[in-house]
């Protein structure tokens, strides 16, 4: 393909400006992974250095000794893939009646469902919900609160819009119930936004720590966010991970190397799950989007 002057000066500008955004997502990646690997006397006296003499593993290995930790990862493990199961389900079958045409008093279901996106009852009367109906320290006042997102049940109703009104014709023509079309075709053709959803609602809780803050009492329930917090803001490393020989002053060298390494560690199974996702991720964005 020829390009005039002006088509490839704007793609050179183009180019250059997207090379600027990757060094921007890279570097601090980049970073964090190198100072996970480095000894905290050196990262702090001379900062990154790539000569291997002045690398130690010394963070992952107090992080996998750590109970606390480790027993975090495995509750936000289970957190995040109760609460995608959830909220995949609850907003599949919220969508699909909203995206019938003969569906009576969709648009005042739809309505109310977008004036919870603007209005909510507050932190407060959240928490004494929460509280009377008995959840409080237990792993339901991290998945129920927050398993209807009205955004993922805008996006699941966009797609199941877009599947041909054909197919449902056919199939009621066969005798098909409803049902049996939501599960025989429907269910099927909708494996793009079905990852896309559970994407979202994983990523989502698998970051969060403020819910987990308010309900939950019990360390041994903290997921991993809410362990890395006493690392990261407060500088508090569990008792388990230092020796007590150890002075004050050695305390924040410790702390210093585990805030990198916990910070590799609670990011591998985003990056991990992603590369899979991401072919359904792409294209359930944008089907979902364009309606």
């Amino acid at each position: 393909m020829n390009y005039s002057k002006r088509d490839k000066l704007l793609i050179t500008i183009n180019n250059f400006i997207l090379f600027i955004i990757v060094l921007l997502i890279l570097l601090p990646l980049l970073y964090v992974l190198i100072a996970s690997f480095m000894d905290p006397n050196v990262l702090l006296s001379k900062g990154l250095s790539f000569n291997p003499s002045d690398w130690s593993i010394e963070g992952y290995k107090k992080i996998l000794q750590d109970e606390a930790i480790i027993r975090g990862f495995f509750n936000s493990v289970l957190y995040s893939v109760s609460f995608s199961f959830v909220t995949v389900i609850v907003s599949i079958f919220a969508a699909y009646p909203l995206s019938i045409d003969g569906f009576v008093g969709k648009k005042v279901i739809t309505v109310f469902f977008l004036i919870t996106m603007f209005f909510s009852g507050g932190l407060v009367p959240t928490y004494l919900l929460v509280k009377d109906l008995g959840m409080l320290n237990t792993i339901w006042a991290i998945i129920l609160p927050g398993a209807i997102n009205v955004w993922n049940i805008i996006l699941a109703r966009t797609y199941f819009k877009g599947i041909p009104k054909e197919l449902h014709e056919a199939a009621k023509m066969d005798g098909a119930s409803d049902l049996l079309i939501f599960f025989k075709i429907v269910l099927p053709l909708s494996k793009p936004i079905i990852f896309v959803l559970a994407l979202y609602a994983f990523v989502g809780q698998w970051n969060s720590y403020f819910d987990a803050m308010i309900y939950l009492e019990d360390p041994n329930l903290h997921p991993l966010q809410l362990v890395l917090r006493s690392i990261l803001v407060q500088n508090d490393v569990q008792p388990g991970m230092i020796n007590d020989q150890l002075a004050m002053a050695e305390l924040k060298k410790i702390a210093e190397m585990i805030k990198y390494s916990s910070i590799v560690i609670s990011s591998l199974p985003l990056l991990i799950m992603y590369p899979f996702f991401q072919k359904y991720f792409e294209k359930g964005v944008m089907i979902g989007s364009i309606k």
